[in-house]
């Protein structure tokens, strides 16, 4: 599993190389890769969310689940799908509120402009495939560690965490647990619609405001 990275998150990430929990992952990742057609993202685009901002210039992180499950969705930043691709559901609700909150309009599911500004689109699992459910235990500890060191290092960080999957690592944001923003998932699976009118752009921009940060053009 290659760490193609450019900015100085690669020495945090290839530290991870000497935990106990890396070479099942790594081991894992790569047989699904060379055994299978349908791993996503492409192999080149597994940490591709760390790899347009150095660590020190991060002001947002958004937690989604794993990558897209459809061919041609998943790019390697949450959410996010390349240029052209139809919207996938969780995107086109979080969109609608975007237009509710911000009164924003948005049609663009390249979500590259949010990267570029210091959101990092965090998956907890980089890797997806159909026939490996274990990914999101297998890569779990990594998270866990970036996360741990993103609130231990980087002060005033604002993490969103849509749903109750990304709401578990809630408890490892200790440092900066004023600059929570939690709702429910964009997902359409959200039946008690618990995403809507949360207004988590404007929330965000607010609280960097306030930590004389430059807010997020949505």
């Amino acid at each position: 599993m290659q760490i193609n990275i450019n900015t100085n998150w690669k020495q945090i990430i290839e530290s991870q190389r000497q935990s106990s929990y890396w070479n099942t992952l790594e081991e894992a990742v790569d047989n699904s890769y060379n055994n299978s057609s349908t791993t996503l993202p492409k192999q080149e685009n597994i940490f591709k969310c760390f790899n347009y901002f150095n660590i020190e210039s991060t002001k947002v992180v958004i937690l989604g689940q794993d990558p897209y499950p459809t061919p041609g969705d998943a790019n390697g930043l949450a959410f996010s799908v390349d240029r052209n691709y139809s919207l996938p559901h969780s995107l086109i609700n979080i969109f609608r509120e975007l237009k509710s909150d911000l009164n924003i309009n948005r049609n663009d599911g390249n979500l590259i402009d949010w990267v570029k500004q210091g959101v990092l689109l965090l998956n907890t699992a980089l890797t997806f495939n159909r026939n490996n459910p274990n990914f999101l235990s297998l890569w779990k500890p990594f998270t866990e560690n970036i996360i741990k060191y993103i609130d231990e290092n980087i002060s005033g960080v604002i993490f969103i965490l849509w749903g109750n999957f990304a709401k578990q690592y809630e408890p490892l944001i200790k440092h900066n647990a004023r600059y929570v923003i939690k709702s429910g998932h964009p997902s359409f699976a959200d039946k008690h619609r618990m995403f809507f009118n949360t207004k988590p752009f404007s929330r965000t921009n607010t609280l960097l405001e306030q930590l004389n940060k430059k807010p997020i053009i949505w």
